[in-house]
């Protein structure tokens, strides 16, 4: 008798939920008619002003912060907030070991882009050459579906991780902070930035 109580009570105890997404990650607009829009308002109500809009087959949308059923979102020079019942969010984001196609980080101060171009790595900079080096290894943490990376190359390490981001010449937010070590002729150069994965 007590075995089977035990029994019933750990079968109706449920299962430990696996945590469904880690921000930033990208969605798909869902449950908007066609012809219709979804709405970006300046803050994380149904009454604030719309400052942009999504189609209604909108993919591979990022969503670099998330309030009270509110997901944040850029759209032109700026950010705004989408409703997320209308938004499903995309399980081939983040894969172990791997960058999300669209996965590119910049900075101010020097002006600077890293972007992954096939097996290379490729940092820009205004007035300098390209400096293009082999992609050493892309690294997670293991925690499913954390967006948190380390990226090396030859004489370079660059870590994204998830934390609100200002690129600092305009007004939208991303959601992953970069951190870039390069070594060079003249010395190692530390630059701070952001990451997105929009594509």
């Amino acid at each position: 008798m007590i075995r089977t109580a035990l029994a019933l009570m750990l079968s109706a105890t449920p299962a430990l939920a696996t945590q469904e997404y880690i921000l930033p990650t990208l969605f798909d607009v869902a449950r908007v008619a066609p012809g219709d829009v979804l709405n970006i308002r300046a803050d994380p109500n149904g009454s604030a002003p719309v400052i942009g809009t999504l189609a209604p087959d909108a993919a591979r949308v990022e969503v670099v912060e998330e309030r009270r059923g509110w997901g944040r979102v850029n759209t032109g020079e700026g950010s705004g907030w989408v409703s997320m019942r209308f938004l499903d969010y995309r399980t081939d984001v983040w894969e172990e070991d791997a960058l999300p196609a669209g996965w590119q980080c910049f900075g101010t101060e020097p002006f600077w882009t890293v972007i992954p171009q096939g097996d290379q790595l490729v940092t820009a900079m205004p007035g300098l050459p390209d400096d293009t080096r082999p992609l050493r290894a892309v690294r997670s943490t293991g925690v499913f579906r954390d967006p948190t990376r380390a990226v090396t190359a030859p004489g370079m390490t660059l870590t994204s991780t998830p934390q609100l981001c200002s690129d600092g010449m305009s007004d939208r937010l991303f959601g992953l902070q970069a951190l870039v070590v390069i070594e060079g002729e003249e010395g190692t150069t530390l630059l701070r930035g952001c990451c997105s994965i929009q594509p």
